[in-house]
């Protein structure tokens, strides 16, 4: 079918349904809403055999809902209205919750019902449950909505009218704001976690307006509301029955989400606590160390790179046979941190720092003699994220994992981390050239067919873990361990002396020197327009195929 996305953004979400429903054979175009003549403009030009929803934020044009097939994506429960709808289900501490495919009307989220799907709610942020538990359920939701499509074109299946129900209301400041001096830690971080990634707690620090974003747990006691003292680059609050780590905030005056420290220099008065709050982890089991780093975003600056390198570094001292990396659970990677660079005085030169920083660690791992390495992602990657995963010897991933291997939609970036030499190596010169020309995310499963990845496996988080602890420990003990790995060493040599890594290296960074420091600022404005969210005023033609010119129906 040709299937039109209607949608605020492409996002995380929108991105995985992208790639189940071309992998599936449909036809996917994308239409930013903007407003309703365009689109109207979209439905006329695309001429779609359904309408999909999948991130809306306001209704769609009754011009287009009556002459066509719509269903929007809610992520609720059936019977529950309103835009904020996981953001209630945090906060009110729901068990269960869910998402629910129905069609579009009059009223907002009072359509008739098409399918839905739950899951048990965890304790967590909402950024990470909607990457996880919501897309899922979209997932399994949508593909049931699509099965009884032709049973509804045929008239013998109509979806089910919806209950009243509980339509709840946009959620304000004052519905998330924390009264430091009478809620308990579990409330704080339930208000903290319903606005993670958007719209964040309006708050104060230092005596300062702000919003506050990643919070978790931590073990401390103090006056309710107190400041306790700085971990890493966040802060320590207390509550009234323990205490809470807050690592972003954003100000006015900075207008992007950073570290506490970075928008606060009070911080660096504050005493240093003796309990870190750990973004990298290091463990091991029958012969393979495991390296997790949970970067907020997968974004990773600077120290954050030189940090995991030395983790890095000290992972290969140890008396093991296989490396994993396991990045986060919500991302792998996504290469350098934007909104830091953005921040810098020098943004250029923040940008040569981090993308050397990066290479460093990129390099670590290809010059690895003594183990085996494997990269485990269990959530998404993209740009230089999705390359650091290339530097192992071995690339696993989730099979609803998604990725973005390419640097073109961030001002038509060249990118480093090694990929000039590491994708060519895995994929062919062919379809190396293809994967770095495509600006549209990839699934796990075409990763795969494509040889970016080894393998694709697990349908939960769980379970892959699970199944990535067999395989490499499998790998560790392994009779043929010895020639795997004098065959990696062996290799590593030709190709050193075909072509050293540096000289790879240097040609990427001529290019991506360009790109900070040239005559084109596309990089730069991308990037401005990225990290303060700028309003889409249109759809890029890369998702609007039916805005191409020459487009025709086919």
């Amino acid at each position: 079918m040709r299937i039109l996305f209607l949608t605020h953004a492409f996002n995380s979400l929108t991105q995985r349904l992208y790639v189940e429903l071309t992998a599936l054979g449909h036809e996917i175009a994308v239409e930013f809403d903007i407003n309703d003549s365009v689109s109207v403009e979209a439905v006329d030009l695309f001429r779609p055999h359904l309408i999909l929803a999948p991130t809306l934020r306001r209704a769609i044009p009754e011009a287009i809902w009556r002459e066509h097939v719509c269903l929007i994506v809610h992520p609720g429960i059936v019977g529950d209205r309103g835009p904020s709808a996981l953001d209630w289900a945090i906060l009110n501490g729901e068990s269960e919750w869910g998402v629910t495919v129905l069609q579009a009307e009059t009223e907002m989220d009072a359509g008739p019902v098409w399918a839905s799907a739950t899951f048990p709610m965890r304790a967590a942020k909402k950024s990470s449950l909607y990457r996880n538990e919501v897309a899922e359920a979209t997932v399994r939701a949508v593909r049931s909505a699509l099965e009884r499509l032709p049973d509804y074109q045929a008239g013998i299946w109509m979806p089910e009218p919806q209950a009243r129900g509980l339509a709840r209301p946009l959620m304000q400041q004052t519905d998330r704001a924390i009264d430091w001096l009478r809620d308990d830690s579990a409330r704080v971080l339930a208000k903290l976690n319903c606005g993670d990634g958007f719209p964040g707690v309006r708050d104060s620090l230092f005596e300062q307006p702000c919003h506050l974003y990643n919070a978790s747990p931590y073990a401390a006691m103090g006056a309710p509301g107190a400041l306790l003292g700085r971990v890493g680059e966040g802060v320590v609050r207390a509550t009234t029955d323990g205490a809470v780590w807050i690592g972003h905030a954003r100000t006015e005056a900075v207008g992007i989400k950073l570290p506490v420290a970075a928008v606060f220099p009070e911080v660096a008065a504050l005493v240093e606590l003796a309990e870190p709050v750990r973004d990298i982890f290091y463990e091991e089991s029958a012969a393979v160390g495991y390296l997790r780093f949970d970067f907020y975003n997968g974004a990773m600056s600077t120290v954050a790179c030189q940090r995991l390198l030395a983790a890095y570094e000290s992972a290969r001292q140890r008396p093991t046979k296989v490396i994993v990396l396991m990045g986060g659970e919500d991302f792998f990677s996504n290469g350098l941190d934007l909104n830091h660079i953005e921040a810098a005085d020098s943004p250029p030169e923040e940008s040569w720092r981090n993308i050397n920083a990066m290479d460093d660690l990129c390099r670590a791992i290809l010059t690895t003699e003594s183990h085996l390495t494997v990269s485990a992602l269990r959530g998404n990657a993209g740009a230089g994220g999705a390359f650091l995963a290339l530097a192992a010897d071995q690339v696993w991933a989730r099979r609803g994992v998604v990725l973005n291997p390419h640097y073109k939609n961030m001002g038509n970036l060249y990118g480093s981390e090694y990929w000039s030499y590491s994708l060519p190596r895995r994929a062919g010169a062919e379809q190396a050239a293809a994967i770095m020309r495509n600006r549209l995310p990839l699934g796990a499963a075409a990763a795969a067919r494509m040889g970016f990845l080894d393998a694709t496996f697990g349908d939960d988080l769980p379970g892959f873990t699970a199944e990535t602890r067999v395989r490499a420990e499998a790998l560790a003990t392994g009779a043929d361990f010895n020639e795997r790995l004098q065959a990696k060493r062996l290799r590593r040599a030709e190709d050193e002396a075909a072509k050293p890594l540096e000289t790879w290296r240097a040609e990427e960074l001529k290019q991506m020197q360009r790109n900070f420091y040239g005559f084109d600022p596309s990089y730069h404005v991308a990037r401005h327009h990225f990290v303060r969210k700028t309003p889409h005023s249109w759809t890029p033609r890369h998702l609007a195929i039916h805005r191409e010119l020459g487009w025709v129906v086919p």
